[in-house]
């Protein structure tokens, strides 16, 4: 009597254990793994060119796939959700992530997190929503999240990812590379997790030299912040190589830490200090190098809740690092009080000398 259900349960057992090893041969097997550097195509080329002396614009925001709005919270930081709330919602997060990239007007944009075709933004073509909407700019894509599968949360799974950066500009590019960042979780967590990178993008400016503008997320959730020091120590020797050739420099977006010259205690919470953050080193890059931030608008807050005002951590972890022959005119961070996004944008106004 015994016998017979105690079979069936070892055949169940067995039979979930062959699903689980099929299933993580198959993602191993078709695991995205792409090369160092990646040539990457760019849709409609400007034919402007960036002029020294003159001041232009650059916003960076991480627009969250248009998914982490106020109502959300997020599995990797505490809360228990992966997706957006549903299509109306993701649609009115990305119908007002593109208005405000409309209306204020800049001419170079860094975002990320920016859904192709992935079940957590209900499948929504947003670089194709992005840069339909934003008429007279180029748009180059880059991938950093693509998974036919992700099964967390378990009782809600993420699914489907394709995802990445979109770097959008008004002025002629010569070319735009995609970077792999070092660092990766032990399998089989690397499956799925973001395959880091950036995009190098160069503009040629007027008086000969180039303009390299660098779109960047580096990781988040990596314990003790190991694998963003690998990424930081590579950004840094790529950052040492290209400065010998005396063009200018910014580079932008969400660092996934705490930024020199900001102060998290300015911003009322409830909560600690997330384990996930960690602060900037102080030994990062050349020390000529500026930061370009703005320290009295939070950019980011813990998603381990949904957002109310004065519970949620806040912190500034996006901006720009520029070099020396990059005047920083301005910094504006928009406090959006996190409407449509876990982020809130920040743009700089520059000039180059």
């Amino acid at each position: 009597m015994i016998k017979k259900p105690l079979k069936w349960l070892a055949w169940i057992v067995l039979t979930l254990i062959a699903v689980l090893a099929i299933f993580l041969i198959y993602i191993t097997a078709i695991d995205y793994k792409p090369p160092a550097q990646t040539e990457l195509h760019t849709n409609n080329n400007n034919s402007s060119i960036l002029k020294q002396g003159e001041p232009f614009t650059v916003t960076t925001f991480n627009i969250g796939y248009a998914g982490l709005d106020q109502g959300q919270d997020f599995f990797m930081d505490g809360g228990t959700k992966s997706r957006s709330s549903s299509k109306g919602q993701t649609e009115t997060n990305l119908n007002a992530i593109t208005d405000f990239l409309s209306d204020t007007g800049s001419n170079l944009y860094i975002l990320q997190e920016v859904d192709v075709n992935s079940s957590r933004s209900n499948k929504i073509n947003q670089v194709e929503k992005i840069s339909h909407s934003l008429q007279g700019y180029s748009d180059t894509f880059a991938y950093n999240y693509k998974m036919p599968w992700v099964p967390v949360p378990l009782t809600h799974p993420m699914g489907a990812v394709q995802s990445g950066l979109l770097t959008l500009s008004t002025f002629k590019s010569t070319s735009h590379t995609r970077f792999n960042l070092p660092g990766k979780e032990s399998w089989p967590v690397q499956l799925f997790e973001l395959d880091r990178a950036f995009i190098e993008s160069r503009f040629p400016v007027d008086n000969g030299k180039e303009l390299v503008l660098i779109n960047l997320h580096l990781s988040a959730f990596d314990k003790g912040g190991t694998i963003r020091k690998q990424q930081l120590d590579f950004l840094e020797d790529y950052i040492n190589q290209e400065v010998e050739n005396d063009n200018y420099f910014i580079i932008g977006g969400d660092w996934n830490h705490s930024l020199p010259g900001t102060d998290h205690n300015k911003f009322p919470t409830k909560q600690e200090w997330p384990q996930w953050l960690q602060p900037f080193p102080d030994t990062f890059g050349p020390g000529d190098f500026q930061w370009a931030i703005d320290p009295n608008t939070p950019s980011v807050r813990t998603l381990d809740v949904a957002y109310q005002k004065g519970l949620n951590f806040l912190a500034v972890i996006d901006g720009f690092l520029v070099s020396p022959n990059v005047e920083i005119v301005d910094v504006t961070g928009h406090d959006l009080n996190f409407e449509n996004s876990d982020h809130n944008p920040v743009t700089g106004k520059f000039i180059l000398k």
